[in-house]
C-alpha cells in the first residue's frame, strides 16, 4: 500500500484580514494561520461563520501589537513562517528621514512593522493599492521599504493583475515580498506567471433577479437610462442630451469618463469590484439585467467559493467582498512563498 506524502503546513498570522480572500488563497497554497486579526465586527463574524475553527481576533491591530506576541501566539522569536496583511495608505509626516519605525508611528503600517519587529517572521506579504507607489510622489512607499530594509528583509515588489491570474476582473494590486537576511541567500523567489487563459464574464455563473438582500438596486430614473446602454458601452452610446442630463456636473469633467453609465458585456471580465456599487463615476451593470452585480456576483469575480457567507447588512457584505483580494490571485502568490520556505 503507497503511502499519501504528508503535505507540510506553513504557519502564518494574518492583519487586517477582512472578509477572507488573502486567507483563503494562502491557506490553499498550503498554509496553517495560527491568528487571524480585523477590527471589523461583521467582517470578523464572516471569517467564524465560514471557518469555526480559525483563530480570528476581533480586535484592532493596534492594541494587539503592543502585547507580548511571541507568548501571545506561543511561537518561538524567528519561527513563524508568513506575516500576511495590508495596512491602509497613509502619507507618514517624516518620510525619508530614516528614523527608523518612527518615521511611521501613529500610522497602521506602524502596527504591521511592529509585528514584524516583535516576531521577526521568515517571509512577509504586504499587499496594497497600485498607487502606493505614487502616493505622495513616492516618498511613501520608499520609506515602508526603508523600514523593511531596517528591519532585516530583502524585498521584490510588483503589480500583479488578478486578471492574469484565473480571476475574471482586472484588478491591480501592489504586492511585496520580504525574505529575511539570513535566509534570502538560499532561496530565490519568483512572482507567478499569467496564466495563458484570462476569464471573462460568460465564464462565471450569473443570477437571475436576485431579491433586494443580495443585491442593491437602482433608482427608477437611473433605471432607465441605462436600459439605453448596450452591454460593453457607457455614456457616449446613448442620446448626448440624456448622457448630459444623468452626469450633470461630470459632464464638464476631463479625460474619457468611461466609468460613468459603464455597462459591462460578457465578453469581458469585471472592471475592479468595489465597496459600493452606487457611485455615479465608478458605474458598473449587469450586462443582462438593468442592475448592479449582486454581492454573490461580486464573490465569484473576487474567486470566492460559492458557500461563502457574508455577514451583516448589505453594505457592509459589498464593502467586505471590495475590499477582499481575489482568492485565485492569493493562490498563486501563496504557491510561490511556499517554494522558499521548502528550501530553507
Amino acid at each position: 500500500m503507497t503511502k499519501r506524502k504528508t503535505v507540510k503546513r506553513f504557519k502564518s498570522i494574518e492583519l487586517f484580514a477582512g472578509a477572507g480572500g488573502l486567507a483563503i488563497g494562502l491557506e490553499k497554497a498550503g498554509f496553517e494561520h495560527i491568528a487571524l486579526i480585523e477590527c471589523n465586527k461583521a467582517a470578523t463574524d464572516t471569517l467564524k461563520i465560514n471557518r469555526p475553527k480559525w483563530n480570528v481576533l476581533h480586535e484592532d491591530v493596534a492594541q494587539v501589537a503592543q502585547r507580548d506576541l511571541v507568548k501571545e501566539f506561543k511561537i518561538n522569536f524567528g519561527e513563524l513562517d508568513l506575516l500576511s496583511g495590508g495596512a491602509p495608505c497613509q502619507s507618514f509626516s517624516y518620510a525619508g528621514k530614516r528614523l527608523g519605525l518612527d518615521d511611521v508611528r501613529g500610522t497602521m503600517f506602524y502596527h504591521y512593522a511592529i509585528f514584524l519587529h516583535k516576531l521577526q517572521p521568515k517571509t512577509f506579504l504586504f499587499e496594497n493599492v497600485k498607487g502606493l507607489l505614487s502616493h505622495d510622489k513616492g516618498k511613501t512607499y520608499q520609506t515602508i521599504l526603508n523600514i523593511f530594509e531596517d528591519e532585516g528583509y530583502v524585498t521584490y515588489h510588483q503589480v500583479l493583475n488578478a486578471w492574469d491570474y484565473n480571476n475574471p476582473q482586472k484588478r491591480e494590486r501592489l504586492i511585496t515580498i520580504g525574505i529575511r537576511n539570513d535566509l534570502v541567500t538560499k532561496v530565490k523567489f519568483e512572482f507567478p506567471k499569467p496564466h495563458k487563459y484570462k476569464p471573462v464574464l460568460k465564464d462565471v455563473k450569473l443570477d437571475t433577479n436576485p431579491d433586494k438582500n443580495h443585491c442593491t438596486r437602482y433608482s427608477s430614473a437611473k433605471e432607465k437610462v441605462f436600459a439605453l446602454v448596450p452591454p460593453g458601452g457607457c455614456w457616449r452610446n446613448i442620446d448626448p442630451k440624456i448622457a448630459k442630463a444623468y452626469m450633470k456636473t461630470c459632464w464638464k469633467m476631463g479625460g474619457g469618463r468611461t466609468g460613468i453609465l459603464r455597462r459591462i458585456s460578457m465578453e469581458e471580465p469585471s472592471l475592479t469590484v468595489l465597496t459600493n456599487p452606487g457611485m455615479k463615476q465608478t458605474d458598473r451593470c449587469h450586462p443582462l439585467e438593468v442592475r448592479p452585480f449582486s454581492i454573490r456576483e461580486n464573490a465569484r469575480f473576487q474567486s470566492f467559493p460559492e458557500n461563502w457567507k457574508f455577514a451583516g447588512t448589505l453594505a457592509e457584505q459589498y464593502k467586505q467582498v471590495g475590499n477582499a483580494v481575489p482568492i485565485n490571485l492569493a493562490k498563486d502568490i501563496g504557491i510561490q512563498i511556499a517554494k522558499i520556505l521548502e528550501e530553507v
